[in-house]
C-alpha cells in the first residue's frame, strides 16, 4: 500500500492560515471531505489540494490572516471542545432549541481552554485537577483567561479513577500502589484532564513519572486507554467509570470530578448563555443524561464562578 500524506485539523488551518473553526465550518458544509481515525478528524492532502485549486479561479488574491479574537465569527456556528458524550448530547440540544450550528472539538481541557483564549472555541468543558488546593478546573481558568470576563457552569460530576484488568489481579486501590515495580501505565495526551490528574497526585505522593513504565505511552481518549488494559498492553490507566464499563475492566474510584464548561461573556454571547443555562436545567436534557448512568446531574447548570 502506498503512504499517502493526511493532516489534522489543526495542520490544516495552519497551512492554510486560517482559524480552526473556519475548517471545522468548511467540513460541516462538506467542502473539504474527512475521514476519522479513532476521535481524530484527518484530511487527505490529495483532497486539500484539490480544494485549493478548485478555489483559485474563483477568488481574487487576498491576503488571508488569523482572525483576532475581536474579530465577529459567524454568529450561528460555534464550536464546542471537549471528548464526553453528553457533550454531543448537548450540541443536539442547542441545535433543537436555538439557531445555533454546533461544530465538536474533541480535545483535552487544557488545549480547549487554550483555544478558546485564542479565539478558536465558544464552548469549552473542563475537568482538570489542581492539587495545590484540591479544586477542580477554576485555577487553570484564573490563569488562563487572563483579561476576558467568562461564565463556569457545572454539566456533570464523575468518578475518575484507574482502569484495571477484570478481577484487578494487582490489587491497586489507590494512586500510591503506582509505585509497584514492572507495573506499566497507558497515559493520555498533554493536555487532557485525565494527564493533569495522574501527573498532579504523581507529584503530591512524591513519585516520579521516571520511574512508571510505559509513561510515555500516550492514547487520546478515554475508551482507547480502557481497550489498551482490556487487550493486556498495560496493568493501569487512568480516566472515568463510563468508559470502563463500556470496554468491560474494573475501574477503582478515586476521586469524583466536577466536569464544567465555560463561555466568554460578551453582548455576542449572550444569547448562547441564555440557551445553554436554559438547556441544562431543563427536564428533558437532564432525563437524557441520568439515563445514561454514571453521572451526577445534582449540580447540572449551576453556575459555579462568574466574572462581572
Amino acid at each position: 500500500m502506498s503512504k499517502e500524506l493526511s493532516y489534522t485539523i489543526e495542520e490544516v488551518s495552519q497551512l492554510l492560515k486560517v482559524s480552526k473553526l473556519t475548517i471545522y465550518d468548511l467540513v460541516k458544509k462538506g467542502e473539504l471531505p474527512v475521514f476519522r481515525v479513532g476521535r481524530q478528524m484527518r484530511m487527505d492532502a490529495k483532497d486539500l489540494e484539490m480544494y485549493i485549486n478548485n478555489h483559485k479561479s474563483h477568488t481574487s488574491p487576498v491576503s488571508v490572516a488569523e482572525p483576532q479574537r475581536n474579530e465577529v465569527k459567524d454568529s450561528l456556528s460555534l464550536v464546542i471542545s471537549g471528548q464526553d458524550m453528553v457533550l454531543d448530547i448537548l450540541g443536539q440540544h442547542i441545535e433543537k432549541d436555538s439557531s445555533y450550528k454546533t461544530l465538536r472539538s474533541n480535545t483535552g481541557s487544557l488545549s480547549g481552554l487554550i483555544s478558546m483564549y485564542n479565539g478558536d472555541s465558544d464552548i469549552v468543558s473542563l475537568h482538570m485537577f489542581d492539587g495545590d488546593t484540591g479544586e477542580y478546573n477554576l485555577p487553570y481558568i484564573k490563569k488562563i483567561l487572563v483579561g476576558y470576563p467568562y461564565i463556569l457552569l457545572n454539566l456533570v460530576s464523575r468518578k475518575a479513577g484507574l482502569y484495571v484488568k477484570k478481577g484487578n489481579p494487582l490489587d491497586l486501590t489507590g494512586w500510591t500502589d503506582l509505585k509497584q515495580k514492572d507495573l506499566a501505565i497507558i497515559n493520555r495526551e498533554r493536555g487532557s484532564g485525565a494527564r493533569i490528574l495522574l501527573d498532579e497526585q504523581l507529584r503530591i505522593h512524591r513519585i516520579s513519572s521516571k520511574d512508571l513504565k510505559g509513561y510515555e505511552n500516550e492514547e487520546t481518549n478515554h475508551l482507547s486507554v480502557a481497550s489498551a488494559v482490556s487487550a493486556g498492553k498495560a496493568d493501569v490507566g487512568v480516566g472515568i467509570e463510563k468508559a470502563a464499563k463500556i470496554v468491560g475492566i474494573d475501574f477503582v474510584p478515586l476521586i469524583t470530578e466536577r466536569y464544567d464548561l465555560v463561555i466568554l461573556k460578551s453582548s455576542k454571547n449572550e444569547e448562547l448563555i441564555n440557551v445553554v443555562k436554559r438547556i441544562l436545567t431543563s427536564n428533558p436534557f437532564q432525563t437524557e443524561i441520568n439515563a445514561l448512568g454514571d453521572y451526577d446531574i445534582s449540580q447540572t447548570g449551576s453556575i459555579i464562578h462568574e466574572t462581572f
